[in-house]
Formats: C-alpha cells, structure tokens, sequence
C-alpha cells in the first residue's frame, strides 16, 4: 500500500509573526515563498499544517 503524503507550499511570508509560527514553517521545511514540499501524511504533520493554515496551502 503507497504511503500517504501531502504537497504543501508556503504562500505568505513569515515576517511579522509569531516566533512559534516562524518555527513550524522550518519544522515543515520551508523555507521561500512557494516552495514545495512533500510531507508524509500524518497526525503531527497535519497539526503543524493547521497551525500556520494563514501562511500554507495544500496542493493537490
């Protein structure tokens, strides 16, 4: 069975927010605007995701 991932890009720049934020966005391996990463589908992945919702996107 093909392991699960998620192609998520940073959309919005990191200047002006929180450290914790800026932080999230290194831990999910961005580090321009509108690089792609490929991330393995998983709970702690998904959170990270959903904490700096306002700065990435998903691509499908």
């Amino acid at each position: 069975m093909a392991e699960k991932t998620l192609k998520v890009t940073l959309v919005k720049s990191v200047i002006g927010t929180k450290q914790s934020h800026r932080d999230t966005v290194a831990g999910l391996g961005l580090k321009k605007i509108r690089q792609v990463r490929e991330l393995e589908d998983t709970p702690a992945v998904r959170g990270m995701i959903n904490k700096v919702r306002y700065l990435v996107s998903i691509v499908d």
